[in-house]
């Protein structure tokens, strides 16, 4: 039988431990203090909105990429509706933006090509003909993983440079599908769960580099300390989900984003407010972030959802919905406001990630102004400026 998480139980454990967990990762290098607490930013306060309405700290500028339903400037390509999750890679002297559409049907995912001054050379689709496209993650070797957001969905593995076809890849299982993040250094990749009652898998693909095939694996644990894995039995075709196909799974409430980075990986749900961290070296579950911990003011971040992280360790945490912002949790601790999007009250921030130099960060409204579900009026914009690295 799943064993269901005692947020209360959980929450009490925690605060008196101290949150005492030592993190092997270069994000978490000192002792782990506990849960991110609010503090002032390594960029300062947030200025009033600029002209595209995002308020930003002093040296840091906007401009917007791409529209819904709109040619992207100086090419043909219609960007898609209600982008979703990105990537970056590079691309020669320049790079390439991925974004995926979160639409029923015609989903699939496009693409943005930069050269050096990042000026915008291209723009083409690397997949179609799939269904509610959230988020998905990069791969060592250059792909891009595109999730399905439903109860039988695939992870597609597609080219960012347009040059090859995409494929299905069943073996990493059939369930709603958010985000994947791979660890290059224990050859799996790890997957969200998008359901209230969902889990957290890790993929071992039977030759690293080729997710043809391979063995799906789910959390087994009872909230913060050691945990283990163990195998899914039927991951391509089931009448019993997968999350429920394994006694003692963990359960979360709502997984969203996933990022790994120097051993450890950082995943969100957003039913509750967190930003778990997994130490991959020790096997071990912490929390980076939650919202009931937070003391001493109001929590800043809430409607956790997409993630991805800085050379210089910074975690960047969009939100769905609250006001609109992403938010900071630095090595030391403390989360932040870094950005935030006027003007788009019914909206979600999707897609946060960096060129490979770290100079520019790309994020997306997924539904703009009008706040309308269709995504017709999504907005992706790039930030500029001097970010820590």
């Amino acid at each position: 039988m799943p064993i269901a998480l005692n947020r209360r139980t959980f929450l009490r454990a925690t605060a008196v431990a101290g949150g005492t967990t030592a993190f092997a990762g270069a994000l978490w290098q000192q002792a782990f203090a506990g849960p991110a607490q609010p503090g002032p930013g390594p960029y300062g306060p947030l200025l009033a909105a600029d002209g595209n309405g995002v308020q930003l700290p002093a040296g840091f500028t906007s401009r917007i990429v791409a529209r819904s339903l709109q040619r992207v400037e100086g090419t043909r390509h219609t960007w898609h509706a209600a982008p979703d999750g990105g990537a970056c890679y590079r691309d020669g002297d320049g790079w390439i933006y991925v974004s995926n559409s979160e639409v029923p049907l015609v989903g699939g995912a496009s693409a943005v090509r930069f050269d050096a001054t990042g000026k915008i050379i291209s723009a083409y689709r690397i997949l179609n003909g799939t269904t509610l496209n959230c988020a998905g993650g990069a791969t060592p070797w250059n792909t891009w993983l595109s999730c399905e957001e439903h109860d039988y969905g695939l992870v597609y593995e597609t080219d960012p440079y347009g040059q090859k076809s995409a494929k299905s890849r069943p073996a990493m299982g059939r369930f709603k599908h958010e985000a994947a993040a791979s660890d290059p250094v224990r050859k799996v990749v790890y997957l969200t769960e998008d359901q209230g009652n969902g889990c957290f898998y890790r993929f071992r693909p039977t030759t690293w580099g080729d997710l043809s095939s391979g063995t799906l694996e789910v959390l087994i644990g009872t909230g913060v300390g050691a945990v283990s894995w163990a195998r899914v039995p039927n991951p391509e075709i089931w009448l019993t989900p997968t999350r429920d196909q394994v006694a003692g799974a963990m359960r979360f409430d709502g997984g969203e984003g996933c990022h790994y980075a120097g051993g450890v990986c950082y995943f969100t749900t957003k039913g509750d407010n967190r930003v778990w961290a997994y130490d991959a070296v020790n096997e071990r579950l912490d929390l980076a972030y939650d919202d009931d911990l937070v003391t001493g003011g109001a929590a800043p971040l809430r409607g956790v959802d997409n993630i991805t992280s800085a050379a210089s360790g910074d975690l960047y945490i969009a939100e769905d919905g609250d006001n609109m912002e992403i938010n900071l949790i630095t090595p030391d601790d403390v989360v932040t406001p870094f950005l935030r999007i006027l003007g788009h009250d019914k909206s979600e921030i999707t897609g946060p990630a960096f060129s490979p130099d770290g100079t520019r960060l790309y994020f997306s409204s997924q539904r703009g102004k009008s706040g309308f579900a269709a995504g017709t009026d999504g907005y992706t914009f790039e930030v500029t400026g001097p970010f820590r690295r």
